[in-house]
């Protein structure tokens, strides 16, 4: 069950995006905390991220939306430690009866048996292979994959069945897997996004409190890119009225890094993460605050968010023309592309298993 976390301890939520904890919209009961005066003027201990294991039946998830162009994908990890206050899967810890705000950052759950179970899969003689997408949801790279290592054994998986991948990040942990992607890449079976929200490392820390700096990030576009990997410059989300004047330098600035390709998103607030948004918004950015909302209201029929086929990435109106024209243009004037060559299918094959009937031809 989720519990409102009061705001006067700022200490206690250090490095954390959420500034509250609210209940789960699932959990028939709300808990609010109650100073009792004792011990006295002593705040709550800081926050500390509690890692719990599942062992899924299944990691291939389907989806059919047709705003993105995969249909399957697979998360290792459920919630993200990098804390971003944007993130459009906050309120799929509801699920979990956890709230969306500081749970979603601080109650994580590993899934140690992905690879083994993802084997499996693969290995159905129904199975079909396409592009299966990793990031799209919670980040594969967020701090906790150092500790359990579940990232690489699935690379491990998909690079011996040649098996497509994308995958998106702010991680910069995935230097560390870019012997694998690389080889991967060289068979035209995998390409890495690198989402960078902003150059400004003060609203980068603040809205987004884990992930590594701008700066960073652009350094694993150029190492990836080095590595011989095809890599997207992801200028997501772009926030208006504090961070989409910087679109065209942040295209540049990913382009100069080695990035090929490049894609850009509007903010997003589903359900639980706008009241979230607003008061981080009203707290850290209090001048700017009407204009961010008013652009975002404006952008969705004077809602905070259209969940509509078609709209509810890039907004609509004026504004939104605006910035897709920008991006447009950034583009072509920067040698860039938005659309990377598919990954090959047909090098797909499960590999021999001990005591396997070897085939004579």
């Amino acid at each position: 069950m989720g519990e409102t976390t009061d705001i006067q301890w700022p200490e206690r939520r250090r490095g954390r995006g959420a500034g509250r904890n609210q209940t789960g919209r699932f959990e028939p009961y709300e808990t609010v905390p109650i100073d009792d005066g004792w011990p006295a003027g002593e705040a709550p201990p800081p926050l500390r991220t509690e890692v719990a294991e599942e062992r899924p039946r299944k990691v291939i998830t389907r989806n059919t939306s047709p705003d993105i162009p995969f249909d399957r994908s697979i998360n290792p990890y459920r919630g993200c430690e990098h804390g971003c206050i944007y993130c459009f899967a906050r309120p799929t810890h509801a699920f979990l009866g956890l709230s969306s705000g500081l749970d979603f950052e601080t109650r994580l759950v590993a899934r140690p048996e992905a690879p083994e179970v993802l084997a499996r899969e693969l290995a159905s003689k129904s199975y079909r292979p396409d592009l299966v997408a990793m990031g799209t949801s919670t980040d594969p790279y967020q701090p906790i994959e150092a500790r359990y290592g579940i990232m690489r054994r699935v690379l491990e998986v998909l690079e011996a069945h040649n098996h497509p991948l994308g995958i998106v990040t702010k991680g910069t942990l995935i230097e560390r897997d870019a012997d694998i992607l690389g080889r991967m890449a060289a068979k035209g079976l995998a390409h890495v996004g690198i989402s960078v929200t902003t150059l400004d490392p003060a609203i980068a820390r603040g809205m987004e409190p884990r992930v590594p700096h701008p700066a960073r990030r652009l350094q694993t576009i150029r190492r990836l890119s080095e590595a011989g990997i095809p890599v997207r410059v992801m200028a997501s989300p772009m926030i208006p009225g504090l961070t989409d004047h910087e679109l065209e330098a942040i295209l540049e600035a990913g382009r100069d890094a080695g990035a090929v390709a490049a894609s850009w998103i509007m903010l997003r607030l589903p359900r639980e993460v706008s009241p979230l948004f607003r008061d981080w918004l009203e707290t850290t950015h209090p001048t700017r605050a009407a204009k961010v909302m008013a652009r975002v209201t404006e952008m969705h029929g004077g809602r905070d968010y259209d969940p509509e086929w078609g709209k509810r990435m890039r907004g609509e109106g004026q504004f939104a023309e605006m910035v897709a024209r920008r991006f447009d243009l950034a583009v072509k004037r920067l040698g860039l592309v938005t659309e990377l060559p598919p990954q090959r299918r047909d090098l797909f094959a499960v590999p021999p298993r001990a005591g396997d009937q070897l085939s004579l031809f």
